[in-house]
């Protein structure tokens, strides 16, 4: 059986929000999540998708 964490244990895990890890969850770009009555489970060995809003170190120094 695999081991879970949940969206609060993960938004502490990767020092972000627990709004942050709900959306990323929602939008499926955390692999091997799960919804069960409306809780995120995500796998303990998952790891923190890149943030899409912030530019590749080499695109700002152009």
């Amino acid at each position: 059986m695999f081991d879970y964490m949940t969206a609060q244990e993960a938004a502490e895990k990767w020092n972000v929000s627990l709004r942050w890890v709900q959306r990323l969850c929602k939008e499926n770009r955390i692999e091997g999540v799960l919804n069960i009555n409306r809780v995120w489970l995500i796998p303990k060995d998952a790891k923190k998708p890149a943030d899409k809003r912030r530019k590749s170190e080499k695109l700002i120094k152009n």
